[in-house]
């Protein structure tokens, strides 16, 4: 697991670390058992604070990505992928709603939504 902070993002530390953890846990490069680095060894070769890496295993548990075992680490929990599909797809949708409800504001059609967004997709 490769972790990278950016001191430029306007992102806090610890909202990075949790997010990259999440990311490979959800596309599988963390898999169910699988031992987290321990708190001060991450915080150790990130060069942050040990609070920082802590808070974003608190979270991470928190949101049931990862269990801690006394005495041992932090391991990653077993994921419900359909639950977290499912409420990715919710936010999806908020999203889009927003978008629409821009779009009308602008006067922007169905029609060049959709070559925006195919736009976007050839640029990645």
């Amino acid at each position: 697991m490769n972790i990278i902070i950016r001191n430029s993002s306007g992102q806090p530390i610890y909202e990075q670390i949790y997010g990259q953890i999440k990311e490979c846990v959800l596309n599988g490069s963390l898999e169910e058992g699988d031992l987290l680095p321990s708190i001060r060894g991450l915080a150790k070769d990130l060069r942050i604070s040990v609070i920082t890496t802590k808070r974003a295993y608190d979270e991470l548990e928190r949101e049931g990505y990862v269990h801690a075992v006394a005495g041992k680490g932090y391991y990653v929990a077993g994921t419900d992928r359909e639950l977290i599909r499912e409420e990715n797809l919710k936010k999806i949708e908020a999203h889009i709603q927003a978008i629409r409800q821009l779009a009308a504001s602008c006067g922007i059609g169905r029609e060049e939504l959709i070559e925006m967004f195919y736009a976007l997709e050839v640029e990645e």
